[in-house]
C-alpha cells in the first residue's frame, strides 16, 4: 500500500468499487448501453481486475508479461466457456438464443465495436505509432542508429535463420516459422508488434488476423519469458572483461547515456498537460495514419507486387519527420501527450478486445507443442547471439548489445524491457532499450509488409 492508498484505474480502489459495481448490475440486467459507451465501461473494468491479477500473480508478473497477458488470455477464457453474455445461436426465425442467463449479448457488442475496419484498433495503433517516434531523443534516432542498426539486424537475422533452420528440420516449415513464430517475438510485445502484424496479415488475404493472433500470442509471451531469463543467467555467467562491459555499451568510453536521455527542459513541457494539447495529438496521429493509407495506396498502384501495409508508411513518414526536424517541438509533444494518454488509460481495453475478438483458445492450444516450444527459444538464442556478435564488430561489448539490441527486441515492449534490463542489472542503459522496442518494432512491422508480399503466398 501507498501513502495515498491502494488504487485501481488510477483513482482510489473503493470508488473504483463503486463504479465497475454499476457496470456489472447493468450488465447482468442487460441494460448496459450498446456501442461505444457500455463497451468502454465494460472492457475498463474487466481489463483493470484482470491487469491487476497478472500484476500479483507470482511468475507471471515477473517473467510471462504480466498483467498484459493475463487480460488477453483471461479475456478469451471468459469468451471460450461463454462465460460473458453472448448470443449462443440464431434460429431460422431470428429468434436469439443466449449463452446464459443474461439476455445480452455483450460478446457482439465488444465485436462490433473492436473489429470493423479495425475501428477501435486502428485509433490506438496511431496514437501509439505517431506518440513513441516523436517522443523519443533525437540523438537517440540520429547517432546511435549508425551502430545500433547493425546490431539489432544481426539480432533479426540469426533469429529468423535459426527458426527457419529448426522449422524445415523438424517439420513445421521454414516460412511459418519466421512469419508466425520469429516475427511476432521480435515485434516488441503485443500492442505494437503482434496485433498489428495480425492486421498486415489479414490484409494481404494470407490468413484472417483472428487466425494469426492465434497463433502469434503464446511466442511473444513465451518469448518475453525467454528473454528474461536468460539475461539474469548470462549476467552471471559472461562475466569476462572481454565480453561484458559491466552497463558500458561501447568499448573504450564512459557508460553514459545521459545524452540520449530526455531534457528537463523537455521533460516540463511533457509534465504540462492540456485539453488542446490532447486535442492537437489526436488530430496530427490521426492524419499521420491517414497518410499513411494514401501512400499505401499510391504505392499499390505503382507497385501492385509488393505490398506494404499503411502502418508501415505511417511509420516511416513519422521517422523521416523526427530524423528531419519537420514538426515544432510543440506539436511533438502534443503527440506524446496523446500516445501517453491513450496508452495509459485504454491499453487494458485493447487488451480485453484482442481476447474476446481475435484469440481463439482452440486454435492456441492446437498450435502449442514441444516443437513451437523450440522454435519460441530458437528466436530469443538467435537474437542475443546475432546481436551481441554484430554489437562486437561496430565496437559494442557482446553482453550488452545482445541484452539491449537482441534481448529487448524479444521481450514483450516497455514492461519487457524494464524486467530484462532489472534482470541483468543494466537499468542504465534502458535509453538504448528505447531503440529495440519503439524503432525495432517499427521495423518488424515494415519487414513484416515486405516479406508477405513475397512469402505470403507459402503459408
Amino acid at each position: 500500500m501507498k501513502k495515498d492508498g491502494y488504487k485501481l484505474y488510477n483513482m482510489p480502489w473503493q470508488l473504483f468499487a463503486v463504479f465497475a459495481a454499476i457496470v456489472i448490475v447493468s450488465v447482468l440486467t442487460g441494460t448496459l448501453p450498446q456501442g461505444m459507451a457500455g463497451c468502454f465501461a465494460f472492457m475498463i473494468v474487466l481489463g483493470t481486475i484482470l491487469n491487476e491479477i497478472g500484476d500479483h500473480t507470482p511468475i507471471i508478473k515477473d517473467y510471462l508479461g504480466g498483467g498484459a497477458v493475463v487480460v488477453i488470455f483471461g479475456s478469451a477464457l471468459l469468451n471460450y466457456f461463454k462465460i460473458l453474455p453472448q448470443v449462443a445461436e440464431t434460429l431460422e426465425d431470428g429468434t436469439k438464443v443466449f449463452a446464459n442467463f443474461v439476455h445480452m449479448d455483450m460478446v457482439g457488442n465488444i465485436n462490433t465495436f473492436f473489429k470493423p475496419t479495425g475501428a477501435f484498433l486502428d485509433f490506438y495503433i496511431a496514437a501509439l505509432i505517431c506518440g513513441s517516434i516523436l517522443g523519443m531523443n533525437r540523438n537517440l534516432l540520429v547517432k546511435a542508429a549508425a551502430r545500433y542498426f547493425p546490431a539489432i539486424f544481426g539480432g533479426l537475422i540469426l533469429a529468423f535463420g535459426l527458426a527457419g533452420i529448426l522449422g524445415a528440420v523438424m517439420g513445421f516449415g521454414v516460412v511459418k516459422a519466421i512469419l508466425l513464430i520469429a516475427l511476432p517475438i521480435m515485434g516488441g510485445g503485443m500492442g505494437a508488434g503482434a496485433v498489428p502484424l495480425s492486421k498486415i496479415f489479414g490484409a494481404s488475404g494470407t490468413m484472417t488476423a483472428e487466425e494469426a493472433i492465434s497463433i502469434m500470442s503464446p511466442a511473444v509471451a513465451i518469448g518475453n519469458a525467454l528473454s528474461i531469463v536468460m539475461a539474469g543467467v548470462l549476467s552471471k555467467v559472461l562475466t569476462s572483461d572481454k565480453v561484458n562491459g559491466h552497463g558500458q555499451l561501447m568499448v573504450g568510453t564512459v557508460a553514459d547515456a545521459s545524452e540520449y536521455d530526455i531534457s528537463p527542459e523537455m521533460q516540463a513541457k511533457r509534465d504540462k498537460i492540456s485539453v488542446s494539447n490532447l486535442g492537437i495529438g489526436l488530430l496530427v496521429s490521426t492524419s499521420f495514419f491517414a497518410f499513411g493509407y494514401i501512400v499505401a495506396k499510391l504505392w499499390g498502384a505503382l507497385v501492385p507486387s509488393v505490398s506494404i501495409h499503411a502502418y508501415a508508411w505511417m511509420i516511416i513518414t513519422v521517422a523521416i519527420c523526427k530524423i528531419a526536424n519537420i514538426l515544432p517541438e510543440e506539436i511533438e509533444v502534443d503527440c506524446y501527450q496523446w500516445f501517453q494518454f491513450i496508452m495509459k488509460n485504454l491499453t487494458t481495453c485493447l487488451l480485453v478486445g484482442i481476447g474476446i475478438c481475435y484469440l481463439d483458445l482452440s486454435a492456441v492450444i492446437s498450435s502449442l507443442s514441444v516443437t513451437y516450444l523450440i522454435l519460441c527459444a530458437a528466436t530469443v538464442v538467435g537474437a542475443f547471439v546475432g546481436a551481441a556478435f554484430v554489437g562486437k564488430l561496430v565496437g559494442f561489448y557482446p553482453f550488452e548489445a545482445g541484452i539491449t539490441a537482441g534481448l529487448c527486441m524479444s521481450n514483450m515492449g516497455g514492461t519487457g524491457d524494464v524486467a530484462v534490463m532489472s534482470a541483468a542489472d543494466r537499468m542504465e542503459l534502458m535509453p538504448f532499450s528505447q531503440i529495440s522496442s519503439r524503432l525495432g518494432g517499427a521495423i518488424i512491422l515494415l519487414l513484416g509488409s515486405l516479406l508477405l508480399s513475397f512469402l505470403g503466398g507459402m503459408l
